[in-house]
């Protein structure tokens, strides 16, 4: 083994990522439009709002939280439904350089939690009496490096 690929394994050795726990930290769901709102045809505008949060725990401990608020109105405009959702993970994390770690919080951690929250919104919308929503699958890596675009752009707007 040559010495570069030594000192590669050495660093990948380092790096360590394991998810500890996933768990709903927080859920809520109205149904501002009913009973009415069942007698009339089904055809809901759906709005998928997305956020994420960390928060380091400890040296190597981190929580991230996916947030989705989903708001589904029928033709009049009227919300049907209202779905707020945070669904959490704690995350070992170790060993990686800023960058690394940035990217993994904001687009990796999220999108291991997503089918968990989407899980839950299925579950609550059904509870609900609504028919079943399954969202559609959602590319945190773009909504990432949209995101880091954006607050390079501010910062050269700033200088």
């Amino acid at each position: 083994m040559s010495e570069n690929q030594e000192g590669l394994s050495e660093k990948q050795a380092a790096n360590q990522f394991a998810l500890e726990r996933i768990y709903l930290k927080d859920a809520s769901f109205e149904s501002p439009a009913s009973p009415n709102g069942f007698r009339q045809a089904w055809k809901p505008k759906v709005n998928l709002d997305l956020n994420t949060r960390h928060t380091n725990l400890e040296d190597e401990m981190w929580e991230v939280v996916l947030g989705l608020t989903v708001t589904t109105k029928n033709e009049q405009d009227e919300v049907m439904y209202l779905i707020e959702v945070q669904q959490a993970g704690i995350f070992h994390i170790d060993g990686l350089d800023d960058e690394t770690m940035a990217h993994t919080l904001g687009s990796f951690c999220p999108s291991v939690l997503f089918p968990y929250a989407r899980e839950v919104v299925d579950s609550l919308v059904v509870k609900g009496s609504f028919p079943a929503l399954m969202l559609s699958p959602v590319n945190f890596n773009a909504i990432y490096e949209q995101s880091r675009l954006a607050r390079a752009s501010e910062d050269i707007k700033v200088q």
